[in-house]
């Protein structure tokens, strides 16, 4: 989730709905100015008991931000406490109960974005090595209750705690027992945005399925394969979903903002501090008509804050974010990217990839979506078949789209390479969390502890 600087700029106040129309168009690049920005959160863990740190204990989570400092990341503060890092490869941010973020910065080709992901993981596995803590990479907490979680000390966080219960009935999880990775790219127009947007939202569930890691709560397996995307379907329906109305006539940046101004808010920021906003209307701050600040009008910033406490499977800013991943290991870390590079940066890939699923239903789409996190690829989809048989084919696509992109790393190689993970989890049938459930009723003996010696970084 994005963390606000302490600091910042004045910011234009919001005069008519047009503003918030054109900041979407304000994304708008040329082709070869398409960037990749990858976030990927991990758990923390104590290496001896397998319990969260907390942010203030020794060798917790504020130990592990200084300890970070001596590899030139710079904390980020909130009420006397870092609670993020900026650097030079992106910004490092605390998620509710300490997962831990990189928001890499936006890059040119995937291999770039792994190497980035490599220097980060051997950063903080180097902080955790003195400190006593690991890192694990699933999508969801395999052995914790709330209870035994703790909270991290960043003033969005509680005011999203206390509303959450209000909406919905795994809003907390959500918020304390999750991770994911997630991809940001580019477009080049509104008509660009739409086709990317469009074709991010129908095959959101197969990247879902084949990310899926999170069959484990509290220590034994719950029935879904990606709990992590099941705990989204009840977390509040005003924010999250599979948005119909972005396959309708029309769609486009108009219509996105009217969805947004329509999202409740959470909070508004002034001189470094969150005011609890919860449920409350944008429309009505954009008439001066907010209760908790009576009179004042929104500034771009604050509807840029607004857009972020959206959560659909796909998200527009001045970017579009993949957002149905389940947090995993270094390889799928890259592997996701190079998923929607194929698709989404070549014409040739995107057009083919839209061609597949441009007739759909919206019921069909929906049923999907729905059934991906308890059977994975073999989720039935339109006109009968399983996903599982549209897999590959997908994979081919977004193998082309990265051959067509021709970025070469110094071996000569192209970006094709990062989807061998996706391949092999095609090849054999199984996605990670039925990898993950062979092993705990099998060589595990039912001992979910056990994925810590597989699951960590």
């Amino acid at each position: 989730m994005t963390t606000i600087p302490a600091s910042k700029k004045t910011s234009p106040t919001i005069e008519s709905r047009d503003q918030l129309i054109a900041s979407f168009a304000g994304g708008e690049k040329p082709k070869d100015a398409w960037r990749i920005g990858t976030e990927h959160e991990k758990f923390v863990y104590a290496n001896g008991d397998h319990h969260a740190p907390s942010y203030d204990e020794p060798s917790g989570i504020r130990a592990l931000l200084g300890e970070l400092e001596q590899y030139g990341w710079k904390p980020v503060m909130e009420g006397g406490n870092a609670i993020a890092m900026s650097g030079a490869d992106g910004s490092i941010s605390l998620e509710p109960a300490g997962q831990f973020e990189l928001s890499g910065a936006p890059l040119d080709n995937l291999h770039e974005t792994c190497a980035e992901t490599g220097r980060h993981l051997e950063q903080v596995k180097a902080a955790g090595e003195k400190l006593g803590i690991g890192f694990l990479g699933l999508g969801m907490w395999p052995d914790k209750t709330r209870a035994e979680l703790p909270t991290m000390p960043k003033g969005r966080y509680a005011i999203m705690l206390r509303h959450m219960p209000r909406v919905g009935s795994m809003g907390l999880d959500m918020m304390l027992r999750t991770c994911t990775i997630q991809v940001n790219l580019d477009y080049a127009s509104e008509s660009d945005m739409v086709k990317k947007f469009r074709v991010g939202l129908a095959l959101q569930p197969l990247a879902t399925a084949l990310f899926a890691n999170s069959p484990f709560t509290e220590g034994k397996p719950n029935g879904m394969l990606s709990y992590r995307s099941h705990i989204w379907s009840d977390t509040d329906p005003h924010r999250t979903g599979m948005l119909p109305f972005v396959f309708e006539d029309g769609f486009g940046y108009e219509r996105y903002a009217e969805y947004a101004l329509d999202v409740p808010m959470y909070f508004v920021y002034r001189e470094g501090k969150y005011i609890d906003a919860a449920g409350l209307s944008f429309r009505d701050f954009l008439k001066g008509e907010l209760s908790v600040l009576p009179g004042e009008k929104p500034t771009l910033d604050d509807w840029t804050d607004h857009l972020s406490t959206a959560f659909p499977e796909v998200r527009l800013k001045t970017f579009l974010e993949m957002r149905g991943a389940d947090g995993g290991p270094w390889n799928r870390i890259c592997a996701l990217p190079a998923l929607w590079v194929g698709l989404l940066y070549d014409q040739g890939a995107l057009d083919a990839a839209w061609d597949l699923v441009k007739d759909w239903t919206i019921d069909e789409r929906q049923a999907l979506r729905d059934a991906v996190p308890k059977l994975g690829l073999n989720a039935p989809i339109a006109g009968g078949g399983k996903l599982r048989d549209i897999a590959g084919e997908v994979l081919d696509i977004a193998g082309a789209g990265l051959s067509a992109r021709a970025r070469f790393n110094r071996a000569g190689d192209n970006e094709t390479g990062f989807l061998d993970p996706l391949r092999e989890i095609v090849r054999s049938g199984k996605v990670p969390a039925e990898v993950l459930l062979d092993r705990y009723h099998g060589a595990w003996n039912g001992d979910v502890s056990k994925v810590y010696d597989e699951a960590s970084f």
